[in-house]
């Protein structure tokens, strides 16, 4: 064989090789990462037919380590990425048959200051949204065709065509509304054949839904927000994901899920399911059985969401990985854990821990849906309660569900007894010492799995029921979330007519509405609007309102009094949930007011006179400013 036939045949072994390398490894994440990050050692996974037969000899980054599970269809290599600047670097890759291959990977330079990024805390306010239903901004990615589930408004459960775009094309609104906070309900990609529009059945953690708009839209909205000064929190999945999940095709290992032999050969989408039976109590309950323990931790949430095995220490640092991507692609403010208890503890804890390591300021709020504050506090960092048990889950924030439990009852009563009216809301700050930090806590009035505070059934659209719950959610400890819609009084019913019925969509945002509450509210929508607008901007400009100490009085006639203080500013709320007028002898209340002698009721733009009572209408709220003894036309 002459040299060049030699040299002919060596490129054609080559770029064979290649090709049929491009065609192996079908997946590689993370994509990329960066230089200079805190967590510098990334395992990165690599997906494709038999890549049991390719070992990385060599790569530019310092490598670690190479894991191959029992599925050879995954290689895991870890690399070390500390020293090394941006830029592109060299894997090569040997085969079996000693054809050595090259692979890129790329390291991309880092925000400046990203690590020290702060997350939301209790100066911001924070607006829900579940994205299929708010607003539809580009009707073209409504339905796709890499996605099943197509769009069909007339459906409740269905897909709407609410996307990222809509939300961009809205920020002024929220802007203006007070709110500084977005938490928008899962982007990821969600492939069920139904009921997809939740998005948290997750099937691919690297990639927004199309039907909301690209990865690089996700990282528009995190830029238009901070163009506002406002921030962007993920809602993010750590228990769970989806059926459809391109994983639960082919496990990377059998102890990626929970597995169970209940229904093992049953016509479930993936095979080991068993239910959770969701008593999260279990977690803490030191006299809780191993089968009790073992079914609400490790059983699957539903039949289509498999359980994910954090103890499996590849799935955690997928997990760990995966969530730093995210912050530090679309520059994330913030997460909101979906089922935070539900994890299992040892691993939950580890995932949170590696996320605050890598960013010390940010925060991270777990849902947390138990019904007993010591239930709750045990989930928060440094936990008193949870150091009985040596355990600490680093988590910054939880929510305080039995805030909302008083919430969706204590308005409703008209009368004070024992233990009803606002006594139940007053019960609830009694506990407030339970927490390692009071005011990272998340306190809402609804959310997107909870009845419309609005709809049939609780206040019927009650505009002063409204006003009274507003009042406390935000001017009380902690940080402060509203559900899409509550402002401008949309209503819903869970129990009667299921999930998609407190999840309507947001009048305005699909073109042909009939009504544009955006920019044209009616009446009624414009009474809601107008008094969460003027409370939230007030709000936002009020730091005693963010910090200051909360001081309470027990109700009387079911009338709450409460003050939110510090050396320099004092606010006097008065919530009066009776039907009837009270008059308050402000002598019991001398502590709280400090000397004031008048204070200016922001709702109303009053100047009210403190030196002997004060009569407050039924079914009314106040929140007297006591820095300002002199009237001002507007406080925001």
């Amino acid at each position: 064989m002459n040299k060049v036939v030699q040299i002919l045949s060596v490129l054609f072994i080559i770029a064979f090789a290649k090709a049929s390398l491009a065609q192996d490894i079908q997946r590689i994440e993370p994509p990329f990462w960066w230089a200079g990050m805190e967590k510098s050692e990334i395992q990165i996974m690599m997906y494709g037919e038999d890549l049991y037969n390719y070992e990385a000899i060599s790569t530019d980054l310092n490598l670690i380590e190479i894991n191959k599970t029992e599925n050879e269809n995954y290689l895991f290599i870890t690399v070390d990425t500390k020293g090394f600047e941006a830029g592109t670097y060299v894997f090569n890759l040997e085969s079996v048959d000693g054809v050595v291959e090259v692979m890129e990977y790329e390291l991309l330079p880092r925000e400046k200051e990203s690590a020290q990024r702060k997350g939301f805390d209790s100066s911001d306010a924070i607006y829900l949204i579940m994205p299929d239903r708010f607003a539809n901004g580009d009707s073209s990615n409504d339905s796709t065709d890499d996605t099943v589930e197509k769009v069909n408004r007339d459906f409740k459960g269905g897909r709407h065509g609410g996307d990222l775009q809509g939300v961009i094309d809205h920020l002024d609104y929220l802007e203006d509304l007070g709110v500084t906070s977005l938490w928008s309900t899962p982007l990821l990609e969600d492939n069920d054949k139904r009921y997809s529009y939740h998005t948290y059945a997750q099937s691919d953690l690297y990639k927004v839904d199309p039907r909301y708009g690209s990865n690089e839209d996700y990282k528009r909205l995190g830029d238009e927000l901070h163009k506002r000064d406002m921030k962007l929190i993920m809602d993010y999945v750590t228990n769970h994901w989806g059926a459809t999940h391109w994983m639960m095709q082919d496990l990377p290992t059998q102890t990626w899920i929970h597995q169970f032999d209940d229904n093992r050969g049953k016509d479930y989408p993936v095979d080991g399911y068993a239910n959770s039976s969701y008593r999260q109590t279990t977690q803490m309950d030191p006299n809780a059985s191993q089968i009790d323990e073992t079914y609400a931790e490790k059983g699957w949430f539903v039949s289509s969401m498999p359980d994910l095995n954090q103890g499996e220490l590849l799935l955690l640092n997928y997990l760990i990985q995966n969530t730093i991507w995210w912050i530090e692609y679309a520059g994330l403010d913030g997460l909101r854990v979906d089922t935070y208890s539900y994890n299992e503890k040892k691993g939950i804890a580890a995932w949170t821990k590696a996320v605050m390591d890598e960013y010390p300021n940010f925060n991270i709020v777990g849902e947390t849906w138990l019904h007993d504050q010591s239930q709750i506090a045990y989930w928060q960092k440094d936990s008193k309660i949870a150091a009985i048990q040596d355990y600490n889950t680093y988590l910054p924030s939880v929510m305080d569900f039995t805030l909302h439990d008083a919430i969706m009852k204590a308005f409703d009563e008209d009368q004070q007894n024992w233990d009803q009216g606002m006594i139940k809301v007053y019960d609830n700050f009694v506990n407030d010492f339970l927490y390692p930090n009071i005011d990272n806590i998340l306190v809402f009035a609804g959310n997107h799995d909870t009845n419309r505070i609005n709809g049939d059934g609780l206040y019927n659209g009650d505009l002063k029921k409204y006003k009274l719950a507003m009042t406390l959610v935000l001017t009380t400890r902690g940080i402060p979330q509203l559900y899409y819609g509550d402002e401008i009084g949309m209503a819903g019913n869970r129990d009667t007519d299921g999930d998609g019925d407190i999840r309507r969509d947001f009048p305005g945002g699909w073109n042909g509405d009939e009504i544009n509450a955006f920019k044209n509210p009616t009446d009624y929508q414009k009474g809601f609007q107008d008094f969460t607008k003027r409370l939230l901007n007030y709000r936002k400009n009020k730091p005693v309102l963010h910090t200051g100490k909360l001081l309470q009085y027990v109700p009387e006639n079911n009338c709450y009094v409460y003050f939110r203080y510090n050396d320099e500013s004092r606010v006097m709320i008065i919530i009066n949930n009776n039907p009837q007028a009270i008059t308050l002898n402000l002598n019991r209340f001398k502590e709280g007011i400090d000397g004031k002698e008048n204070g200016i009721d922001v709702l109303t733009n009053q100047k009210i006179n403190l030196s002997d009572s004060v009569k407050v209408p039924g079914k009314t709220s106040m929140v007297i400013d006591l820095d300002n003894q002199k009237r001002k036309e507007r406080f925001f």
